[in-house]
């Protein structure tokens, strides 16, 4: 599609004439292209689907999808790894040079690609921290404009996202600075220089590169069903932190992430100083981590990396599979399904 910016007009004709819908189905990986010809031509007459790279329950459709927890943050999810059978190091080697430094860079107007190369991998290596502009940009030698009009069209092509601070009112006591996630953990892995599941699990940004998959995640249980996230992060200047907030329906899903595979007694700890600040009744306390066993705990729920796409994470009533929650799920837990 966006190689052909005259199709829109084209077919705008065609929709206007016939008057039905669902006649054509466009597809583009530039999203910024692709988005000004519809906005242009097909304003009104037609629809968007945002496609992410495959969620973890997307993923298992494939017969030899990877079970193992490092392995399954390695590899990523873009389909072409999976429906080809390719190595993922080697694929996301070429998706890196063919898309992110030529289409992106072109629409950025780049001429030292030095420059952008290390302004992304120092965006791989601030995955789940607060976004400083001016240091990331200071740090490959541009100005903090110029990075942040880098940051907003690598958001706009859903490599990375920002996610914004919590809106609420403590005595003005939260951080407002926004954390940058990647989309897709294995292309973070990549440009991280990360090569195997074994240098992965003790990598220094192991915490860091399970915390932007679980968002993504969760961001994925959303837009998968036309449901647009209302995702966010808790951090106040005494430290307290919680790493994801999902306003789901009437309630606030206040979520933790550890990649360690046991929990820790003191896993919940930001969850309770999070619900004493706020003293609100809606909020349930959550924690996804790297072991393999969901459970309900007194302090909140337990959930298992590889369950993740089992929670009601939209409000909805329905997990991520499709099922029921409500009727296997005891009136006092409204969130979780298996794991009571």
């Amino acid at each position: 599609m966006q190689r052909t910016p005259d199709l829109a007009s084209y077919l705008q004709s065609i929709v206007d004439e016939r008057g039905k819908s669902g006649l054509f189905i466009l597809t583009g990986s530039e999203n910024f292209s692709l988005t000004q010809s519809v906005s242009q031509s097909l304003a009104g007459r037609a629809a968007l689907v945002t496609l992410l790279p495959m969620s973890l329950e997307e993923l298992r459709g494939f017969p030899k999808a990877p079970r193992d927890f490092f392995r399954v943050l390695l590899n990523g999810g873009y389909p072409a790894i999976y429906d080809r059978r390719l190595k993922p190091g080697e694929w996301l080697a070429n998706y890196v040079r063919t898309y992110v430094e030529r289409d992106v860079r072109q629409v950025l107007k780049v001429t030292d690609l030095t420059s952008f190369q290390t302004f992304l991998r120092l965006c791989a290596g601030h995955s789940a921290s607060l976004l400083n502009l001016s240091a990331l940009g200071a740090s490959c030698g541009i100005t903090h404009n110029t990075a942040k009009a880098w940051i907003s069209v690598l958001e706009a092509s859903y490599l990375l996202r920002r996610l914004p601070p919590w809106a609420a009112n403590l005595n003005k006591r939260l951080v407002k600075t926004p954390k940058l996630h990647f989309y897709d953990s294995g292309l973070l892995c990549y440009l991280l220089g990360i090569h195997s599941p074994e240098e992965l699990t003790v990598h220094t940004h192991r915490g860091a590169i399970f915390e932007s998959w679980v968002v993504s995640e969760i961001h994925k249980a959303h837009t998968n069903r036309g449901i647009e996230p209302r995702l966010s992060f808790f951090r106040d200047h005494q430290g307290t932190e919680v790493d994801v907030l999902v306003e789901a329906g009437k309630r606030l899903l206040a979520v933790e992430v550890k990649s360690g595979q046991t929990v820790a007694s003191d896993f919940f700890d930001a969850l309770a100083k999070f619900q004493a600040l706020v003293a609100r009744k809606d909020v349930e306390p959550v924690l996804v981590y790297g072991g393999s066993v969901s459970q309900k705990r007194s302090s909140g729920s337990v959930v298992a990396w590889s369950e993740i796409q089992d929670g009601d994470w939209t409000g909805t009533g329905r997990g991520l599979d499709g099922s029921s929650n409500a009727s296997q799920a005891p009136a006092s837990s409204s969130f979780q399904r298996p794991w009571v």
